[in-house]
């Protein structure tokens, strides 16, 4: 889109209050909002804003920063039209002061790893699989873990009674630009995933910050809470974000896809999967980024536990869907949805990176499921276990060098700071399971 269709639109929508918004490391969404009479002031990416109030980015001496728009992410808000009067937004990259992208910005650091990956003849694909929970408030208004639904896997009404909620969040989507390719009730009670389609790697990191915020937003309208925390419940399912992949070649060919091999899969597709099994530890503590995450990753629940590949085995960290030729990608079934998409795909595109440029050979595919295999089996066969708390997880990040510079200096240093704060935090905590199982009997 140009300034002046930005503009044109704004006049016919009558859009009188302007988001300009972006993410801090953690995946948060920030926004400062305008009056109409600044929005060509941002389009023209003249705002400025404190960077240091924002967690993981600016020293208070140099806490002066503008947000510069891509034009390409604006739209109307469809939940915020009121009386004739609408409301829009935009993604925005961080600059400093002298007009440099900040590189403490993850969008600004993911077209970093994304010029790398051009200069070697890719570009990434990538389509997200973000599971919620929809939740009752209380007579406060306070989220509980409480669901009147008591839907499974794919059901229909009238046990699923977020149904309503959920297409309007669709709808809602649609109005945006999404393709929705489907939608159903998850697993777990209360717990639901929307598909869209998949889009180039910055786009889609875009979109699923913005779909997280949709979901909230119109399950707020509902009477309900929507959480994106991995495992808000003991005994049932968690949440994941399956992140399906793929290289494309500039000619806009799927590198990935090989129709003479008997996988049908490319050399480049196998160095990309043993890449991405190689750095998997070290990434961990960014595609499941809290303390919540490794109550997730257990063995029981369909989450991946452990470092192997399949073609069809979904206990597998890293499974091939069956969609061949335009359609050939890889799925990583270790993220949740917490993680910052900016920084996780930069970590998956780098970690597959590696492994086209070195050439890495992948072990063999894993077929039979991994949770029925003794622990000699799973030594026999190489299959490493992934970290199995924050703790561990920041341990392999620290000791990863691919994971310093795929992250660029600032964020790692910021990040591990503030992973170590949250770990202690939880650590010296007192936590409810203590004192049910110690306070009466000690």
């Amino acid at each position: 889109m140009t300034k002046e269709e930005i503009l044109a639109i704004i006049e016919k929508e009558n859009v009188n209050f302007f988001r300009i918004q972006f993410c801090d490391i953690n995946g948060f969404m920030k926004n400062v909002a305008v009056p109409k009479s600044q929005i060509e002031k941002a389009l023209d990416g003249k705002i400025m804003f404190d960077g240091s109030s924002i967690d993981g980015f600016a020293r208070i001496q140099e806490s002066d920063m503008y947000l510069k728009p891509d034009y390409n992410t604006f739209c109307v808000l469809p939940w915020r039209r009121r009386n004739g009067v609408s409301a829009a937004r935009i993604m925005c990259d961080v600059h400093k002061a002298d007009g440099t992208p900040f590189i403490g910005c993850p969008r600004v650091n993911l077209k970093r790893i994304l010029a790398e990956a051009k200069e070697m003849g890719f570009t990434m694909n990538v389509g997200t699989e973000a599971e919620f929970f929809l939740f009752k408030l209380d007579e406060k208004g306070n989220a509980t873990t409480t669901t009147d639904d008591n839907a499974g896997y794919f059901n229909l009404d009238p046990e699923d009674t977020g149904l309503d909620c959920r297409r309007e969040i669709i709808e809602t989507l649609e109005e945006m630009g999404y393709e929705i390719e489907a939608s159903h009730h998850e697993v777990a009670e209360g717990q639901h995933e929307i598909n869209f389609k998949y889009a180039d790697a910055l786009t889609c990191a875009d979109n699923t910050v913005t779909f997280k915020w949709v979901v909230k937003s119109i399950a707020k309208k509902h009477g309900l809470h929507a959480t994106f925390m991995p495992k808000p419940i003991f005994g049932i399912n968690g949440s994941g974000m399956h992140t399906n992949q793929s290289l494309f070649n500039l000619d806009g060919t799927n590198a990935f896809a090989d129709e003479s091999d008997p996988l049908k899969l490319s050399q480049v597709a196998y160095q990309y999967i043993a890449g991405i099994m190689k750095n998997a530890r070290g990434f961990s503590a960014v595609t499941n980024p809290i303390v919540n995450s490794y109550k997730r990753l257990v063995p029981g629940y369909e989450a991946p536990v452990y470092v192997a590949w399949s073609t069809s085995n979904r206990s597998a960290l890293v499974r091939i869907p069956a969609s061949r030729g335009i359609g050939t990608r890889v799925e990583l079934r270790c993220p949740d949805p917490c993680c910052n998409p900016y920084l996780a795909f930069a970590m998956m595109l780098s970690s597959g990176l590696d492994g086209v440029k070195n050439k890495l050979a992948v072990p063999a595919p894993t077929n039979s499921n991994i949770f029925d295999m003794t622990a000699t089996e799973k030594i026999e066969a190489g299959i490493a276990s992934m970290p199995s708390s924050l703790s561990e997880a920041i341990e392999e990040l620290k000791a990863s060098p691919l994971t310093r510079h795929t992250l660029g200096e600032h964020i790692y240093e910021k990040y591990i700071i503030n992973k170590e704060a949250e770990w202690d935090h939880y650590r010296i905590s007192v936590t409810d399971w203590e004192v049910k199982e110690y306070l009466n009997i000690y």
